[in-house]
């Protein structure tokens, strides 16, 4: 059987516009995917309408042509896929693979802070509520290419985690999974927030018997320890005017070398030909010098 061709992809929220740890992610990814050979997705992850800003999907767009990202093929808007979702949802349902849950946070707090799976002995069954999967995975270990054995709480790892809110949103877990599968991903390089999550999301992969690709998280853009570069902590968005210096101080933060500064495309096919996955810092968040913050 042949290997098959490596897929790698960027897939931000429109809830911000893309500042320097955005661009880490999207630069990592870009260069992982070009040094293999590969494809470079882009899928857009709005299915939080209220987080997210109007004309931000078109903003990040904007960006990554500015700085020379240009992606394979159409980008995948995640809410044209609602219908894969549910229909996902319902297959689970009608297995018992599935429940519908009424715990509130405050029951969960009050019982450990991690949920106990109460709603899924229920009889008669729920019908309305939030819907979570039966965790029979329980995945708790897994090896990353940068961070290498990762292991997280095993109560964590066991949790029946919701896939569809209570309000009817799609759970970020169900549709990372569904799109990447279907999207052939074969590996996803990504910030080291989502490093917990990915426990979550090989677990899903296993129970809907579907292939779970590779994993390579990045460290974390922080303006100080414990504090990603974001929304909240008013983190500015990259320049599109000058995206040179922007590119070369990614470069420098995952341990590549800089390259000339020339036009992004050729800045680019330099960054790709001596990257080194080896050269990536094995840490899970690096502080940045306020002088770079605004970068």
């Amino acid at each position: 059987m042949s290997t098959p061709q490596y897929t790698g992809r960027f897939a931000p929220s429109p809830s911000e516009p893309l500042h320097f740890g955005s661009l880490i992610a999207a630069l990592g990814s870009y260069l992982r995917a070009h040094s293999q050979q590969g494809q470079w997705l882009v899928r857009i992850e709005d299915i939080d309408p209220p987080r997210e800003i109007i004309g931000a999907s078109d903003d990040i767009l904007r960006t990554l042509e500015a700085y020379g990202l240009h992606w394979h093929g159409s980008v995948l808007y995640q809410h044209q896929r609602y219908d894969a979702y549910q229909q996902q949802v319902n297959e689970l349902i009608s297995h018992d693979q599935a429940y519908f849950c009424q715990c509130t946070r405050k029951i969960i707090q009050a019982h450990g802070g991690i949920y106990d799976g109460r709603c899924g002995l229920r009889q008669p069954r729920l019908t309305q509520g939030a819907i979570r999967i039966r965790n029979q995975a329980n995945v708790d270990h897994f090896n990353d290419l940068v961070q290498g054995d990762v292991t997280v709480n095993q109560r964590f790892a066991a949790e029946d985690f919701i896939i569809k809110r209570s309000d009817g949103l799609y759970a970020y877990q169900l549709a990372v999974v569904l799109d990447d599968a279907y999207q052939g991903i074969t590996e996803v390089v990504r910030g080291c927030d989502l490093l917990e999550a990915s426990c979550r999301q090989i677990s899903l992969f296993s129970l809907l018997g579907l292939g779970a690709p590779q994993w390579l998280h990045l460290p974390l853009a922080c303006a100080q320890k414990g504090f990603k570069l974001s929304k909240q902590n008013h983190a500015p968005a990259i320049n599109t005017k000058r995206p040179q210096a922007s590119i070369n101080a990614a470069l420098s933060f995952l341990g590549q070398s800089e390259v000339d500064v020339d036009a992004v495309e050729v800045m680019l096919q330099q960054a790709v030909a001596q990257f080194s996955l080896e050269r990536i810092p094995k840490h899970k968040e690096i502080v940045l010098a306020a002088t770079n913050l605004a970068t």
